[in-house]
C-alpha cells in the first residue's frame, strides 16, 4: 500500500475536482488543446529541473513511496503524474470560480 499512496492520492484529487468539470461547467477536460498549451511547458521546465537535480544527487525519491517506475534520467513516474495533476485541479478550479463569478455579473446585471 505504501508504495501506491501517492498515486492513489494524485487520484483522489482528481476525483475531488471532477465536479467542477461535470457540475459547475468547468471546460478543462472538455478543451485538451488549451490543456496541452497549458501543461507542456511547464512540464518541460520541471522535468528538467528534475533531470538536472538528480543528476547532481541534489535530492532523492523515498522508493518506500514510490513505485520503482521512472522515466530515463531516474526521474519517478509519481514526480511526473503530480507536474500533470496538480496543474489540472489549478485550472479547474480556477476555470469554475471563473464561470461562477461570471454567473453571478449576469445575475446582478440581469437584476441592475
Amino acid at each position: 500500500m505504501d508504495r501506491a499512496q501517492y498515486l492513489l492520492l494524485m487520484g483522489a484529487c482528481l476525483l475531488i475536482t471532477l465536479p467542477l468539470e461535470v457540475v459547475l461547467g468547468a471546460r478543462v477536460y472538455r478543451s485538451p488543446r488549451r490543456l496541452w498549451r497549458a501543461l507542456w511547458p511547464m512540464l518541460v521546465v520541471f522535468v528538467a529541473w528534475d533531470l538536472i537535480v538528480i543528476a547532481r544527487d541534489h535530492w532523492r525519491f523515498s522508493e518506500r513511496f514510490t513505485t520503482g517506475l521512472t522515466l530515463p534520467g531516474g526521474v519517478p513516474l509519481e514526480e511526473v503524474v503530480f507536474f500533470i495533476v496538480i496543474p489540472i485541479c489549478g485550472l479547474l478550479s480556477l476555470d469554475a470560480v471563473r464561470r461562477i463569478l461570471a454567473t453571478l455579473a449576469r445575475r446582478r446585471a440581469d437584476r441592475g
